[in-house]
């Protein structure tokens, strides 16, 4: 998409778009960003194939899969991104991706659904979508309830919502983590006296971290359960008597 026809796109998501970015440049987006970083590149550690695309706000470099050939991020006309698209107009093909990463995508979304229909069409059967959202239930999701920055802006869709929508695309979720959860303490040295407890957290993997991540894989095409057919009661099998054979009259 050339700059002439992208000029045609909702400035509205453009303006999100942008503030979101720099909202994750600022403190509080960077200490979650750093704790995405290392977990995601856990998850996509497992992962191989042709190609990762990554869709979301982020400036910096997002997390990479070292067993796929190809990482490619698209997004809005943003330095970093390499394909330009609008977020319900993915210029890839169905089935093109083998891994897709939504990082806060459906949290700076306008049309979450739109969004997420088109990242689980890029998917291959047999691939993964990996989701990054804002948790609702945490110190972060309350933050943003009375927040006065861009992240007031964010949707923070519950996991269990995001979930279900998985299931209604044809996925199976396969794990949910969560991350972050030192509470949005923007100064440095609170973050530092706080990092014993974000480690130990961690390991409980409590639901009240800041961030969730849902690993889901995209079910084969085809592969449905087929309805058996009733089966009629049927009657007792008896045995029926054998003809006897008479020697004498045969020979």
């Amino acid at each position: 998409m050339n700059d002439i026809a992208f000029a045609q796109a909702d400035p509205e998501w453009l303006e999100l778009i942008s503030q979101a970015r720099e909202w994750f440049s600022g403190p509080l987006g960077q200490l979650m960003l750093g704790e995405e970083q290392q977990l995601l590149e856990e998850e996509l550690s497992r992962f191989f194939g042709g190609y990762l695309v990554h869709y979301g706000p982020g400036a910096d470099a997002p997390p990479t899969a070292r067993q796929v050939q190809r990482n490619v991020r698209l997004g809005a006309p943003l330095p970093g991104v390499e394909i330009v698209c609008e977020e319900q107009a993915w210029p890839l093909s169905e089935h093109a991706a083998d891994v897709v990463v939504l990082q806060h995508g459906l949290d700076f979304s306008l049309s979450p659904h739109g969004l997420l229909r088109e990242a689980a069409s890029a998917v291959r059967p047999g691939g993964h979508l990996l989701i990054v959202g804002i948790n609702p239930w945490s110190a972060w999701g309350v933050r943003h309830l009375f927040a006065r920055d861009t992240l007031r802006k964010a949707r923070c869709f519950p996991a269990s919502r995001v979930g279900d929508w998985l299931n209604l695309l044809g996925f199976a979720l396969e794990k949910r983590r969560f991350g972050c959860y030192r509470p949005p303490v923007a100064k440095p040295a609170w973050q530092a006296r706080l990092a014993g407890w974000e480690h130990r957290a961690g390991q409980w993997q409590g639901p009240g971290g800041g961030f969730y991540v849902l690993v889901a894989r995209k079910l084969v095409v085809g592969l449905r359960p087929l309805r058996q057919a009733r089966r009629e009661p049927m009657g007792k099998l008896l045995p029926l008597p054998m003809a006897k054979v008479n020697r004498r009259s045969s020979d």
